[in-house]
C-alpha cells in the first residue's frame, strides 16, 4: 500500500528546512548503505549525529505524532530518527530493498523496519530526474511529489532512486515499526478506518459505526503484536 500524506508540513516549514541543510555539513551516503547496496547508492547524506539532523529530525517526528492519517495509515510502534539525503549531479539509487533491522546509533534500539517514508523537500521542477520507483503489488509506481508531501510504503518494496541530471533533491527519510507486521492487515486496517471516518462524518449518529469500529478494533487486537 503506498500512501500520500500532502502538505505534511507546509511551505513555510520546508523553506526553514532547507535554509538549515543548505548550512550543514554533508558527507558521502555510501557510509551508511549495506553491503549490496554500496555500489548502488551515489548521494550526499547529514551524518545521523548531525545537530542539524537531529533539530529537524525531532520537528519531523512530533508532527507524526499529530497526524490521523498517518496513524491510520502505519499504526506507529517505533520510529527510526529520520535522517537527510541530497541527490544531484547524476547521483542515484539503484534498486534496492532497505535492511530489515536498524539500530539506532548510540542506543540499544532496534526498529524494524515495516514501512519506508519519504517527505519531499524539494519543488519537482526544481530538478530534472530523482524519481522514487517503487515496485508495487500493482505494478511500478513513479513517486515525485511536491516540497512537504510524504510517501509511505512497504520496506519490503523493491525501489531506487532515479539519477537527478539537473538541479538538486533534497529529502528526508526514515522508517517505522508498526503494531501489525503484515502488509496485508495494515491496508484492512487503513481502508476499514478511512470507512469509519466517511461514515462518521456524514452519519454521526449511525449506530452501525459502533459496530464498525468494534470490528476494527478487535482486528486490531488480534493482528497487533503488542
Amino acid at each position: 500500500m503506498l500512501v500520500r500524506i500532502e502538505n505534511f508540513l507546509t511551505k513555510q516549514e520546508v523553506t526553514d528546512a532547507v535554509s538549515l541543510l543548505e548550512k550543514a555539513d554533508w558527507v558521502d551516503g555510501a557510509v551508511t548503505a549495506g553491503h549490496l547496496a554500496l555500489h548502488a547508492k551515489k548521494n550526499l547524506q547529514l551524518p545521523e549525529d548531525s545537530p542539524t539532523a537531529r533539530q529537524l529530525g525531532d520537528f519531523i517526528l512530533s508532527l507524526m505524532g499529530q497526524s490521523q492519517h498517518i496513524l491510520a495509515a502505519g499504526l506507529p510502534n517505533k520510529i527510526y530518527p529520520p535522517m537527510f539525503n541530497c541527490y544531484q549531479s547524476e547521483g542515484e539509487f539503484g534498486d534496492h530493498i532497505d535492511n530489515t533491522i536498524r539500530r539506532v546509533a548510540g542506543t540499544a534500539v532496534k526498529v524494524r523496519t515495516d514501512i519506508s517514508m519519504t517527505v519531499f523537500l524539494s519543488e519537482p521542477e526544481e530538478y530534472e530526474g530523482g524519481e522514487l520507483v517503487i515496485q508495487d503489488t500493482y505494478g511500478e509506481q513513479r513517486v515525485k511529489f511536491a516540497a512537504g508531501d510524504m510517501v509511505m510504503y512497504p520496506s519490503t518494496s523493491l525501489h531506487r532512486v532515479t539519477p537527478v541530471t539537473k538541479g538538486r533533491r533534497l529529502a528526508s527519510f526514515f522508517w517505522m515499526q508498526s503494531l501489525v507486521r503484515s502488509a496485508e492487515q495494515r491496508r484492512i486496517l487503513y481502508d476499514l478506518d478511512m470507512s469509519i471516518q466517511a461514515l462518521s462524518a456524514e452519519t454521526p449518529n449511525n449506530a452501525e459505526i459502533v459496530r464498525l469500529s468494534g470490528v476494527y478494533h478487535n482486528l486490531l487486537r488480534q493482528w497487533s503484536e503488542t
